[in-house]
């Protein structure tokens, strides 16, 4: 249909001028759920309302996107030929620990159910390379994450000021103070990458303060290799923001708040390394803690010599050490419950996400936005692979999550070189205000209808 000259609708055919058309995202609805799914696995709702612990949210979520995805078969812009090698390594790792998790020689079962449960991660990784096609829905996902994080650091910090550590104040993987350290240093750059590149003062404020309460959590959980993790981490996104994007004010700013969090929330974390000296004015339980650690890197190296083809089983780890405490390093973890081989695509997969980020870096024509947000995925791998040498967490998904950003990003990249005359990020204006001239959808061709 067109519109005639005194807005009356007349057959296109008829009136001979141009057509208009809204053009129907057919990953819309499948899109939609992804996000609900990051909602619910980064914020853990099921934390704060009672009765949703007995509703799998996770699970609802991750279908419908799934079912969406199958009714927009043969109409995206993606195929699943088009999947990079990283979903290949993380597919041929899962199908590793369900064959090692049938032949364990500690609990079968438990390494199966767990298994399971961790397999979704698969899904979850093809769903976010299928449907993030843009680079507005790439920063859609990594605000739903940060925003999460904040949100979860704000209710920790509510709940459980009081409690030593933050320890069991959340449940799932926040339950943990170490591992909610971990969660916190791998968004926070996104929070930053946020910050600057937001336009309105009021979002610059947010996430300052946002950023402000994550750091806060960071020293309340005492966690020394989050603590670790944080310096090194943020100082790769200060490298990236600050020294090469010339806001030098960044640095400044960044350690004048470091030092007034340390003098307001680091009594803790100081007492904790100083007990490393084993002296007995300092932190007991922080000295039993590293001398546990290093009792159970024995025991993971001696599950390793025992069953190095297959191990031990999927978080089987644990009952295998015989004082119930995961192994302190992600990597000893994987190889012990995974063996060598699972060890060995673990490592490929997550040096292709290094390896998609050298590629983005080497692109000059990169808007300035994309830039930012290449250098905040830089510096969330960076903290994945230091912090994994001090915390067990080869199963949290935030890490699978980064090497998704960087695939889907480089492959939007190359989709936009393919189309001449297009540039990152997307315009934001409406589908339906594009002009079409000619049969060509372009815009600036001809004044928009009015």
């Amino acid at each position: 249909m067109a519109i005639g000259d005194h807005g009356n609708i007349v057959p296109a055919e008829i009136s001979g001028r141009r057509t208009s058309f809204r053009a129907a995202d057919p990953t819309s609805q499948a899109f939609f759920w992804l996000c609900g799914f990051f909602v619910v696995y980064c914020t853990r709702f099921e934390d704060f309302i009672p009765g949703l612990s007995y509703i799998p949210l996770g699970k609802i979520t991750a279908l419908m996107a799934m079912y969406g995805l199958f009714t927009a078969i043969g109409k995206t812009k993606r195929t699943y030929k088009d999947l990079p090698k990283e979903a290949t390594l993380l597919l041929a790792m899962i199908g590793l620990l369900y064959l090692g998790a049938f032949l364990s020689p500690v609990w079968r079962g438990g390494a199966l159910l767990r298994c399971i449960d961790f397999s979704k991660i698969y899904v979850v990784w093809v769903l976010i390379f299928l449907l993030i096609t843009t680079f507005d829905r790439l920063r859609r996902i990594i605000f739903i994450q940060a925003f999460s994080v904040v949100m979860v650091c704000s209710a920790a910090i509510v709940k459980g000021h009081n409690m030593p550590r933050l320890n069991g104040v959340l449940g799932g993987f926040y339950g943990n103070p170490n591992d909610l350290a971990f969660a916190i240093v791998l968004s926070l750059p996104f929070a930053l990458a946020l910050m600057v590149t937001a336009k309105n003062p009021l979002i610059k404020a947010f996430w300052f303060f946002g950023m402000l309460v994550m750091a806060v959590t960071i020293f309340l959980t005492a966690s020394r290799a989050g603590f670790i993790d944080l310096v090194i981490s943020f100082s790769v996104a200060l490298y990236y923001f600050g020294i090469k994007g010339r806001r030098f004010y960044l640095i400044v700013a960044a350690g004048l708040i470091g030092i007034l969090v340390m003098a307001t929330a680091g009594n803790k974390l100081y007492h904790r390394f100083t007990a490393l000296s084993g002296n007995s004015a300092t932190d007991q339980s922080a000295y039993g803690s590293y001398e546990d650690r290093k009792y159970l890197m024995v025991r993971a190296v001696t599950a390793i010599e025992h069953y190095p083809i297959l191990g031990i089983g999927v978080k089987n780890f644990p009952t295998y050490s015989g004082i119930w405490h995961d192994v302190h390093m992600t990597y000893l973890q994987v190889c012990a419950e995974g063996g060598i081989a699972v060890l060995i695509l673990y490592l490929m997969f997550f040096r292709r996400g290094f390896m998609n980020l050298k590629i983005l870096h080497k692109n000059k024509n990169l808007d300035t936005d994309i830039v930012l947000f290449v250098g905040a995925l830089q510096s969330s791998l960076v903290g994945f692979v230091v912090g994994a040498l001090f915390a067990p967490e080869a199963y949290q998904f935030f890490p699978y999550f980064a090497v998704a950003f960087t695939a889907t990003l480089l492959q939007t990249v190359k989709e936009q070189e393919k189309e001449p005359g297009t540039a990152l990020p997307p315009p934001k204006k409406p589908r339906h205000f594009l002009e079409v001239y000619a049969d060509r959808g372009t815009t600036g061709a001809v004044s928009p209808v009015r």
